[in-house]
């Protein structure tokens, strides 16, 4: 490989080994000392780059990218504090498995320790947060140096997969010049045409990644425990990038149909939307709403669950306070289940698991049951009521967020990317967004569950695909983030927002802190006060404030119309969460204790 500097030829070796390893992406924040990455990775034909002037945007917009895609972003940003900007983005991926490469350039090794500007230490910068991490060499056309670098480059990009896939760093230090700037003799003339200059045709490395799955026996038993439970239930948690490419939703749904067992799927799970999904009352086992009723029914006697926690609180309580035999499937056998309740852990792939189950359960085991009725009965009561809720009446007279989350999902193009914001709408949506047969990609940031970089992320996830971006968001997400909002354009994403603006943080009500007043509003509920018309005005997007009545036509024509609108839907959080509760009670009253009789 030829260049004009040793530090040039690094970084041209570094990013052609990623691209030959697979690598499609790459998100740059402009600085000095990541110039020769950044100037290779802007040369490369088979890498997309997108640049952000921000950091912490830019990391959020590769996780975005790489949760929608289930393959590494790679990030590349200058020394110093830029890369410390990165750090919450790489906790998110850490806890969510989601695949980075994480590459900060640096001062040489001598500088540091020495006071040098921009020089901090960067070596193990995210500790504990990463899957791998190295220092690599300072940058010398050394044969075996190079051939340790593309080496030590590919196992990186391997290293973001796997089973537990998440967040690798590469620490890079460079030596000036840094620009290409021609350095008579710093090559040999020779080295181009080594195997370390010129690589393999390949990844220098190929690294062969291969799935868990039970044996026979862990199979039959789990299968012998669902054909003879009389109260079975199957959660589908938040899936990661890798299950949602390896499990198939309908295998789920034979097994459910096969055994009677309801299906209590999550908006993030990969589960609760898609073609599996039967509209049909009368043979339906996918469940949306249990989050209202959950802890009106019988205790179950055995439990499936794969993904990581269920975002129902309720429904985590359900299953902490059963006696119930409880199966953790997990393709990294690690432990996601924080109520400590469960009895089998199953360190296996969900979708190898479920094929499995396949070719051993009799289809007519329990197929039609009393158990599975109560279900039912309990999805109907709930969808009817919330339905009543949504007149135009009814929310004349109490307008609640729930009813935004339940038109987002409601009418939707099919395909379309759905990316949900933390705290209140994230929980709406899994009470409100109705299971349906539209193939939707619901994204979330629940490793971490901050409202740091929510904007940007789902940006990145909208960059990765071609159809429609929908973005629900509370006010001050939306604020934290507005940096993340210069992608629309930069990176050339379109999307709808959709801002819920309660003033604040509207969730606080959910706790007991709302009872003691002082502290509740200054310090906890926090009103900001904000106009967000002139923030979107500020970035180009058109802006259109909707009262709760109006916003389903508001969303419609969003979807219809080109570039990017942000809907403002205005509520105040305290009637809201008293219409929630109102909400939340008729629906226990009408269930009335389904299934008590069974205990």
């Amino acid at each position: 490989m030829d260049a004009p500097n040793r530090s040039t030829l690094w970084g041209r070796i570094l990013i052609d080994e990623l691209a030959k390893g697979g690598l499609e992406a790459a998100c740059v924040a402009p600085g000095s000392r990541s110039t020769p990455l950044t100037v290779a990775a802007a040369a490369h034909p088979d890498i997309d780059v997108y640049s952000h002037l921000d950091e912490r945007s830019a990391s959020f917009f590769a996780l975005g990218r790489a949760r929608r895609t289930g393959e590494a972003t790679a990030l590349i940003c200058t020394s110093g504090t830029a890369a410390a900007n990165f750090h919450p983005a790489v906790m998110e991926a850490d806890q969510a498995r989601v695949p980075m490469l994480v590459l900060t350039a640096d001062r040489p090794r001598e500088l540091r320790d020495s006071g040098a500007n921009q020089t901090v230490d960067q070596p193990s910068l995210y500790g504990d947060a990463v899957r791998w991490d190295a220092e690599l060499p300072n940058p010398e056309p050394d044969e075996r140096k190079v051939r340790s670098l593309r080496t030590t480059v590919a196992r990186a990009l391997a290293e973001t997969g796997g089973v537990d896939p998440g967040p690798v760093h590469l620490n890079c230090p460079f030596r000036k010049p840094l620009e290409p700037i021609d350095v008579p003799g710093d090559i040999p003339e020779s080295f181009a045409d080594t195997l370390a200059g010129r690589g393999r045709p390949g990844a220098f490395v190929e690294t062969a990644a291969g799935t868990r799955s039970l044996k026979d026996e862990q199979s039959q038993s789990l299968a012998t425990a669902l054909e003879t439970a009389e109260r079975p239930v199957i959660v589908a948690g938040p899936a990661d990038p890798v299950s949602l490419s390896t499990l198939d939703p309908a295998h789920v749904v034979s097994v459910a149909e096969s055994v009677g067992a309801p299906i209590l799927a999550d908006p993030l799970s990969d589960v609760r939307f898609g073609n599996h999904v039967d509209d049909g009352s009368s043979k339906k086992y996918v469940c949306g709403g249990y989050d209202g009723y959950i802890d009106a029914m019988a205790a179950p006697d055995v439990v499936v669950r794969f993904g990581a926690s269920p975002t129902s609180k309720p429904l985590r309580h359900f299953l902490r306070d059963s006696e119930a035999r409880q199966f953790l499937v997990d393709p990294a056998g690690a432990w996601r289940e924080a109520t400590f309740t469960a009895t089998d852990l199953l360190a296996a792939s969900p979708g190898a698991v479920f094929s499995n189950l396949l070719e051993r359960i009799d289809p007519e085991t329990n197929a039609d049951t009393d158990w599975i009725e109560q279900f039912r009965d309990a999805e109907r009561e709930h969808w009817r009521l919330l339905e009543e809720a949504r007149t135009d009446e009814a929310l004349e007279a109490e307008p609640f967020e729930g009813s935004v989350l339940a038109t987002v999902f409601q009418r939707a193009p099919d395909p379309a990317t759905v990316f949900v914001s933390n705290s209140m709408p994230i929980r709406d949506a899994d009470r409100f967004a109705r299971p349906r047969s539209a193939e939707f990609t619901v994204l979330a940031n629940r490793g971490a569950s901050g409202i740091d970089g929510i904007t940007s992320t789902a940006l990145g996830a909208g960059s990765a695909g071609d159809e429609p971006l929908v973005l629900v968001t509370g006010d001050l997400a939306f604020y934290h983030d507005s940096n993340g909002l210069l992608a629309v354009e930069r990176c050339d994403v379109d999307a709808t927002i959709v801002v819920l603006d309660n003033d604040g943080g509207g969730i606080f009500h959910k706790l007991p802190i709302e009872d003691f007043e002082p502290p509740f509003t200054a310090q906890f509920k926090t009103p900001h006060g904000l106009e967000f018309d002139s923030l979107a005005e500020f970035y180009g997007l058109e802006f259109d404030r909707v009262s709760p009545v109006d916003f389903a036509d508001a969303y419609a024509d969003s979807l219809e119309r080109e570039g990017t609108q942000v809907l403002s839907v205005e509520f105040d959080s305290e009637t809201n969460h008293r219409t929630r509760e109102s909400l939340e009670q008729r629906v226990r009253d009408a269930v009335g204790g389904v299934g008590t009789d069974s205990v």
